[in-house]
């Protein structure tokens, strides 16, 4: 391990100036016996000092630290659906044949517990996201994703989202599709071999989309109820809203 010169320099001068503490305590009181059955103790108490500062304070510090940044996180997270995640994973969702298997399930409510939660995390992780290409205008998605690449570059660009893979990988399964819309002209004309790419680029997009939304559903009950209130008027799987 390289030690840097500042460093260096630094324990040379608390060194020397232990020493000339000590040098005067003695020309003071000539009592080395004193000096040394204290610098024993201090000595031995050093152990349980880094203990107390590595295992504990630190960890405490970390922990804190750890909260605040998944609190500024969550913020992010809260503003990507509330701009654009929300709108997004209501058209998936009606292109979806199959949704009304899980949409009951979906409709979270205020009286809903970790267990229910639980149980909506597991139906999205196992339920087979299947979305009919054909029923997404893609032309309006293409212009929709376009008019958010600059948010959507911003959330990319946010060193917080280093603690927070899956969310991540949605805002780039999200910045993906965009591109690979955006290539594509007469994009409600495309061929078969086109339509099964972007079909994959959506279902990849959707699947994390429903995971992710059901996560922060949570989060936002247990630390904000009057923003989880708010969340649950803009449910996206409610097909009566």
């Amino acid at each position: 391990m390289k030690i840097s010169k500042e460093k260096s320099i630094l324990a040379i001068i608390l060194l020397a100036t232990s020493f000339i503490i000590y040098s005067i305590h003695y020309a003071l009181f000539k009592d080395m016996h004193h000096i040394l059955v204290f610098l024993v103790e201090d000595i031995a108490f050093i152990p349980i000092e880094v203990l107390i500062v590595t295992l504990i304070i630190d960890k405490l510090l970390e922990k804190r630290e750890k909260q605040k940044l998944m609190e500024k996180l969550n913020m992010v997270i809260g503003l990507f659906f509330s701009e654009m995640g929300n709108t997004i994973l209501k058209t998936f969702a009606n292109a979806d044949s199959n949704v009304e298997n899980i949409r009951e399930k979906l409709i979270v409510s205020k009286e809903w517990q970790e267990e229910n939660f639980k149980i909506c995390e597991k139906c999205v992780h196992t339920y087979e996201h299947t979305v009919q290409i054909e029923k997404i205008n893609l032309e309006e998605l293409e212009c929709f994703l376009k008019s958010k690449r600059d948010f959507l570059m911003r959330l990319l660009q946010n060193p917080s989202l280093l603690e927070h893979d899956t969310f991540t990988d949605l805002l780039q399964s999200v910045f993906h599709l965009q591109e690979e819309l955006s290539m594509r002209k007469q994009l409600n004309e495309l061929t078969e071999k086109h339509d099964a790419h972007i079909s994959i680029d959506v279902k990849r997009a959707y699947e994390l989309l429903s995971y992710e939304w059901v996560v922060y559903m949570q989060y936002l009950q247990k630390h904000y109820p009057y923003l989880f209130s708010t969340a649950l008027i803009h449910n996206p799987y409610n097909k009566h809203l």
